[in-house]
Formats: structure tokens, C-alpha cells, sequence
């Protein structure tokens, strides 16, 4: 017995030597699956090309979008209010045009310089985010602005431009929401207007699912996540390319089973 016990407390340096090998080992495969899931996934986000336009893309999530795209080889149409000072935009070559989503007439512009053209994705990007606290504190000017911006705007551009999205293969509608649109997850409160104007947003792109389901329509919003930009702040948590890229690879994946639905950037799914 004494022996035996001898024997164990030998070989126990070899049982441990051989745990962390064994448990660095698997780390290893954890660690290469996610790599490769995470190259599975931008490989995916670069697999479909096709025709996309993406409007507030002279700055932030749009530019970012507007350069991944490109250089992804998509064609891409980028609009901005004033094309003429998008020069970030200007210098990808991409098809750059001038669009208000406030302004009908504007839109209209930018339906009747496409000619009918295909559109295989359409994302509704641009927005504003006026820095409200309290119900006290909400301008009310603000409010409607906001709405004016990220609810209507949505709606006026994918109405106007809806013919160029039925003639394109993809037939793909990304409206970009956020977190603080979920009605379940809001347990702070504040942002008042914001809040609201995406929540509609996201009601907007329910309906919109429901009546082009027949279509074969992909409709669905996706929240960027806090992101490095002038509408998130330098303290945010994800570069614009972090975020870009997570929202590409959930785009890539879409199919119109997943109609009408809502999702992080990373690929989670979102409470309404």
C-alpha cells in the first residue's frame, strides 16, 4: 500500500502536466473556432454583391458602410445632404448623390436620377440623436426633428424607392435602430424622442415585412451598438469597423424567413 501511495505521488507531477496540456489543448480549439467562426462570418458578409444604397453615408456608420461595401465589390450609391463636403465619401469612388430624407422632393430626385435601376439592399442609415434627459428637459422641436429623421425618413425613401427594390435580386430592407428602441429592455428611461422615433422605426419595419412578406422581402432593423462616432461619443465601445462589419455579416446571412425581425450587430436577437 505504502508503495502504491508512492507510486501516485510520482506520477502526480505527469497527471498535472498532462491536465494543462490537455486543457491548453482545448483551449486552443475553443480559441480556433471562434476564430474560424468569426472568418466564416466576414466570409459570408463578402460572398453577395450586388447594387446598395445607403443614405447618411457622408460620416460615421454610413461612411463605414459605403467603404466596406466597396471594397467588397458592391456597387454603391451613397447619398448626403450636401454631397459637395462628403469628401471622405467623394474619395472611396463610389456613386455619390444628393439626398434629404426630410425633403419628398429630394427623394424624388434621387428615384428619377436611378431610372428604375435595381436596388438590392436598401439601407436606411441616416439619423440624429439630440441629447435629452428628463421629460422636463425634452425640447419638443427636437421630438419632431428626430421623427422627422428617423421615422419618416425610412418610411419616405423605401416608398419612393421601393419599384428600384422589387426589380433587384436581393430585395433587402436594413433599417438601422438601436437598443434604445427595445420597449422591453428600457428600464432607464430618458432619451425621450429618440427612444420613441426608433421604437416606431422598428414598428414601421414590422409592417413593412407583413405587407411585402408575398414579395419575398427581407425586412429587418439592426442596432450598431455603441460605436466611435460623433453620434456615440470617442468613449464608446466599438470602432465603426467593429460594428460595420458585425452588421454586414448578419446581412449576409438574412433570408426572407427572418422578415420583420431584430438584431444586434454581433448577431444576437433583440427584444422588442
Amino acid at each position: 500500500m505504502f508503495e502504491f501511495v508512492n507510486d501516485l505521488k510520482s506520477l502526480r507531477p505527469a497527471i498535472v502536466c498532462t491536465a494543462i496540456i490537455a486543457f491548453g489543448a482545448a483551449a486552443s480549439v475553443a480559441n480556433a473556432q471562434s476564430a474560424a467562426a468569426a472568418g466564416e462570418a466576414q466570409s459570408a458578409a463578402n460572398q453577395k454583391t450586388g447594387t446598395v444604397l445607403i443614405t447618411g453615408a457622408n460620416r460615421g456608420l454610413g461612411l463605414e458602410f459605403a467603404r466596406q461595401y466597396a471594397a467588397a465589390g458592391w456597387t454603391v450609391i451613397a447619398t448626403a445632404r450636401s454631397p459637395e463636403s462628403a469628401t471622405e465619401l467623394n474619395d472611396l469612388g463610389v456613386r455619390v448623390m444628393q439626398l434629404d430624407v426630410t425633403d419628398q422632393e429630394s427623394i424624388d430626385g434621387v428615384a428619377r436620377d436611378l431610372k428604375g435601376a435595381p436596388i438590392d439592399l436598401l439601407i436606411n442609415n441616416a439619423g440624429i440623436f439630440p441629447r435629452s434627459g428628463s421629460l422636463a428637459e425634452t425640447d419638443f422641436k427636437d421630438v419632431e426633428a428626430t421623427y422627422e429623421v428617423n421615422t419618416i425618413g425610412p418610411m419616405r425613401v423605401t416608398r419612393t424607392l421601393l419599384p428600384n427594390l422589387k426589380s433587384g435580386g436581393m430585395k433587402t430592407i436594413v433599417s438601422i435602430t438601436s437598443g434604445l428602441g427595445s420597449i422591453a429592455d428600457n428600464t432607464g428611461g430618458r432619451f425621450y424622442g429618440y427612444r420613441e422615433s426608433k421604437a416606431a422605426l422598428n414598428m414601421f419595419t414590422r409592417s413593412l415585412a407583413a405587407e411585402l412578406r408575398g414579395d419575398s422581402f427581407t425586412c429587418v432593423v439592426i442596432s450598431p451598438g455603441w460605436v466611435q462616432t460623433d453620434m456615440g461619443g470617442p468613449n464608446a465601445n466599438l470602432t465603426p469597423e467593429e460594428s460595420i462589419s458585425g452588421m454586414r455579416a448578419v446581412i449576409a446571412r438574412l433570408t426572407p424567413a427572418e422578415t420583420g425581425t431584430y438584431w444586434n450587430y454581433n448577431g444576437d436577437a433583440i427584444p422588442w
